[in-house]
């Protein structure tokens, strides 16, 4: 089997150390395993256009060369995507597994108080199921979104690195947006449809994202696809403890010393320190280390 890897990069600004830790690690992953034979490819995640400023994906871009990290195809965008996403929503609908959704969250809110629900900050708004056709459908309402229908059980995967992994989608989260209100894509229908697509393999991204992979299994499940398989990486975290990202100020990557930047970036992700002048040095010195942290994570005793 030939492994293929990508990075998504959502370009709604310049790659910061959070981001390069992601690349990195998916970039490694793919030489290490898949040598000369793997493909690791870049997409660009620009489906919610309205937060991508124009110019924004080729700066994301030069950034990732800058490290020495050249995709071995073209890169897909997202925002040439809408065919690919509405023919997989069809064939949700045509199978019954997706319907129009006419509720807003205050709606949703309300609809969680009467069942003695408080939605709480940061936490998850599960879907009550309003809208489902067996519970009235629409109900004379415009529709304003398109939600899957999630089947009950709980949805086990697997993690390279967290180890095993479950999650109850209907119970946790609910039916699910595909099609938002403002007419864009949802992340996980495009995501999933993408990633088969492009014949990915091997999805490696940071650990915040692990939340979405139950999801992303149903949806896989109910298109008819494969499940490629995960490894979250660990994260860099703000001053404040909380997750380094472009919405609490992440600052730009300074690739003033590219190689000092992937340093950085190998230390959070258990590498050593490498001595090399140039990123492509330091790379084919990271991919052997690489392939030993992997080793040793496939022998842990909770790997199935």
């Amino acid at each position: 089997m030939t492994v293929v890897g990508r990075f998504a990069p959502s370009p709604t600004g310049p790659l910061h150390a959070g981001s390069l830790v992601a690349a990195l690690a998916s970039w490694l992953d793919v030489r290490a395993l898949g040598g000369e034979r793997g493909r690791w490819l870049v997409r660009i995640e620009d489906v919610d256009r309205p937060r991508c400023p124009p110019g924004m994906d080729q700066v994301v871009l030069g950034q990732l060369a800058a490290c020495g990290l050249h995709a071995d195809d073209v890169p897909l965008w997202q925002s040439g995507r809408d065919a690919a996403y509405v023919s997989s929503l069809q064939q949700l609908v045509d199978a019954e597994a997706a319907y129009p959704c006419a509720c807003t969250r205050a709606d949703i809110d309300r609809a969680l108080a009467a069942r003695g629900v408080v939605h709480q900050r940061f936490g998850e708004r599960v879907y009550p199921g309003t809208c489902r056709p067996e519970h009235g459908g629409l109900s004379g309402r415009s529709a304003r979104a398109w939600r899957l229908r999630v089947p009950p059980g709980v949805v086990p995967w697997h993690d390279r690195r967290l180890g095993p992994q479950h999650q109850d989608v209907a119970a946790e989260v609910g039916d699910f947006v595909l099609r938002r209100a403002d007419g864009l894509w949802a992340y996980q229908l495009a995501v999933v449809v993408d990633d088969a697509q492009q014949g990915i393999t091997h999805v490696v991204r940071g650990e915040d994202l692990a939340d979405n992979t139950a999801r992303q299994v149903v949806l896989q499940h109910a298109l008819g696809l494969l499940t490629p398989v995960y490894l979250h990486t660990p994260l860099v975290l703000a001053a404040d403890g909380h997750k380094l990202s472009k919405q609490n100020g992440a600052a730009p990557l300074d690739l003033a010393d590219p190689v000092r930047a992937l340093q950085a970036a190998g230390h959070v992700l258990g590498l050593p320190a490498l001595n090399a002048d140039t990123p492509a040095a330091w790379l084919a010195q990271a991919v052997p280390a690489w392939a030993g942290i992997i080793q040793a994570l496939s022998t842990r005793s909770d790997a199935p």
